[in-house]
């Protein structure tokens, strides 16, 4: 038996995952990183690693793709955090038009950038809470204590307002 056909015998059936949650875990990853192209490639990679991962069981894949999901849109964010820092010391840019400045996209914007600098597991939370995951389904994707969710999340939406605040100001 070749390496291959241990793969195919793993105790989840990998084409029947892909098909039924490959669109949700590319519509997450797209939330975040507001590229739908980008996220597509981020959501193959996801399966990939899920695919090299054969000693995963049916009652832990969902946990483990999403978390792998957010750990990688996240770990974009801060790809192009650095990226764009890189880039504004050695070009200069053309003055945005007022369309570029629409109020909704700043936002936007600013919250990504704060959901970038905050730690992994509270940035995953509170991405995984905006997606309508209950606190049963949070404690799954992330591992942790179903008992710490509320706690947690508390404490991650209170990181995020006081990071918020502290790179913009009050609103």
């Amino acid at each position: 038996m070749i390496a291959n056909e241990k793969v195919n015998k793993s105790a989840f059936h990998f084409d029947v995952i892909f098909q039924t949650r490959y669109e949700r875990i590319t519509r997450l990853i797209a939330r975040v990183v507001r590229d739908t192209a980008r996220a597509e490639e981020l959501g193959v990679e996801v399966f990939w690693r899920l695919w090299r991962n054969p000693q995963l069981r049916d009652d832990t894949v969902d946990g483990w793709l999403y978390r792998t999901a957010v750990r990688l849109a996240l770990d974009e964010l801060r790809s192009r955090s650095r990226r764009e820092r890189f880039e504004r010391l050695l070009f200069v840019r053309a003055v945005p038009t007022p369309e570029d400045l629409h109020a909704a996209a700043q936002e936007q914007e600013k919250v990504r950038a704060v959901l970038a600098g905050m730690p992994r597991r509270a940035g995953a939370l509170l991405l995984l809470q905006s997606e309508g995951l209950s606190y049963t389904e949070l404690a799954a994707a992330l591992e942790i204590n179903p008992a710490s969710v509320g706690t947690l999340l508390g404490r991650a939406r209170q990181a995020f307002r006081k990071e918020y605040i502290k790179r913009y100001g009050e609103r």
